[in-house]
């Protein structure tokens, strides 16, 4: 876990399609860029900033997302996400994360994720579903 270091970073872009939309999730009608796709794609771009630096069998998962959706972006539009750790604090990662579309900022916030050994994760998930 020594490579995991204050700085790193990622970027995510991509074209909002029609399953990203808020039509899609909540209310029925509107056809833009839904809160929970572009929470989503800033989860992405927070963990790919660390995942080449974690040993094998490690991953993170989210814990925590705190974010203002600025602006509404709609479909069409390519929109720009990205992550940078800001805080380490043993396997709590503490990511800014901050969305662009081609307009203006459109999400600004924190995340954190924790870093979990993949198969005992999973087992402990496996004992909660009996």
């Amino acid at each position: 876990m020594d490579k995991i270091k204050v700085g790193l970073n990622s970027v995510i872009e991509t074209t909002v399609q029609e399953k990203d939309s808020a039509a899609n999730y909540v209310n029925g009608f509107i056809d833009v860029l839904s809160t929970p796709s572009l929470i989503g794609l800033l989860e992405c771009a927070a963990k790919n900033a660390v995942d080449l630096h974690l040993p094998t069998g490690y991953s993170t998962v989210g814990i925590r997302v705190d974010v203002k959706h600025l602006a509404a972006t709609p479909i069409g539009m390519k929109v720009k996400a990205m992550a940078e750790l800001i805080e380490v604090d043993g396997k709590r990662l503490v990511f800014k994360i901050e969305a662009y579309d081609e307009k203006e900022k459109i999400m600004e916030g924190l995340h954190e994720r924790f870093i979990v050994d993949v198969e005992k994760f999973m087992q402990k998930i496996k004992d909660k579903a009996k």
